[in-house]
């Protein structure tokens, strides 16, 4: 068994703020450090490597036991990647990421097979991450035989105690992923993962595939899943109201970099970053009469491969100046618990 590592490097911002959907919570159970994780290009008749896609470039943050933390941004940057890198799905070129006080980076494989129960995933699409030959029932207790944590009658009756914990039957354990909505198929997605009952999930955008009513059922059950077992969830999303709803920090991504981090309200209510600003103002407004100044970017997405200098974002950027495109700024806190990576903030 690895050694676990109790020295952490200094905290990444603070705990919540009371009145979040969860309680507040004080203890860091994650920690994120200088994270990098790069994709090698290769060409010609060697297949040498002759660029690297900088999917994720030096993100450091931290999640609290008990909350749900929100990362958003544009398509391609780099969300997804972190969290599978977090839960060691893809391989991380540089960086530390602490669970618990433990390097999951030094852990041995039969560690971090043991850590796996304690961090799991809900996939983004609910069909493909289901083997369609095989019941839901069996799906849902895969984990278990891994771990060989349950076996028998025990194995079946926690199936389906954990079906009904998502608001699905008992019977529904015989039926096979065609068999169901998109909406329902999540569910039992939730359920693979809720199955060993762990402390922290990886929640990869679960209900962007599904219809509106049906996500705020989804996000519902989030949430009180998260109340029944003490859950913690990294919650990724495109959908800032879908954010707004489940999170309790949130954190924006813009080309492999975190660029701001704050408590939810402050970050609705005040956030710092152009880049911010610019999501907020397309935010839709259920009221025709009410008006939102909409700030529109100008120029494509610049490419991972080659990023430009300085702040990433200054070629899009309506406030740039001559230090934004030269150095590349810290992201350091600006108010208790806000941090924001912008010279001009």
């Amino acid at each position: 068994m690895a050694q676990q590592t109790k020295t952490i490097p200094q905290s990444t911002g603070t705990a919540p703020h009371s009145g979040s959907n969860s309680e507040t919570a004080s203890k860091s159970l994650l920690q994120v450090r200088d994270l990098r994780t790069f994709f090698p290009i290769r060409a010609g008749v060697l297949q040498r490597v002759v660029a690297h896609v900088k999917a994720v470039n030096g993100v450091s943050f931290e999640v609290f036991e008990g909350e749900t933390l929100g990362l958003v941004g544009e398509s391609g940057c780099g969300k997804t990647t972190i969290g599978r890198t977090i839960l060691r799905l893809q391989q991380a070129t540089d960086g530390k990421v602490f669970f618990d006080g433990e390097d999951i980076f030094a852990a041995s494989p039969t560690r971090m097979k043991q850590l796996r129960k304690d961090m799991q995933i809900v996939f983004q699409d609910p069909y493909s991450s289901l083997d369609p030959r095989m019941p839901v029932g069996e799906s849902i207790a895969e984990g278990l035989l891994v771990h060989g944590t349950h076996s028998g009658k025990a194995r079946n009756d926690l199936v389906q105690e954990t079906l009904q914990k998502v608001g699905l039957n008992p019977y529904h354990a015989r039926r096979y992923p065609h068999e169901f909505s998109g909406g329902q198929r999540q569910r039992i997605g939730i359920a693979r993962a809720l199955i060993l009952r762990p402390r922290f999930i990886v929640a990869d955008e679960p209900v962007s595939a599904l219809d509106v009513s049906i996500q705020s059922q989804v996000l519902n059950l989030l949430r009180d899943l998260q109340h029944e077992f003490g859950l913690t969830y990294l919650f990724i999303a495109h959908n800032l109201s879908v954010v707004e709803h489940i999170s309790d920090r949130v954190g924006v991504m813009y080309l492999g970099k975190m660029v701001e981090l704050a408590p939810r309200r402050e970050f609705f209510s005040n956030p710092l970053h152009p880049y911010s600003q610019a999501l907020m103002s397309a935010i839709p407004i259920p009221d025709p009469r009410i008006k939102r100044d909409r700030i529109i970017l100008t120029g494509d997405v610049p490419s991972p491969i080659n990023p430009p200098p300085g702040c990433h974002f200054h070629p899009r950027c309506p406030i740039a100046t001559d230090i934004c495109r030269e150095v590349d700024p810290e992201f350091r806190e600006v108010s208790p618990g806000h941090l924001v990576a912008c010279h001009l903030a």
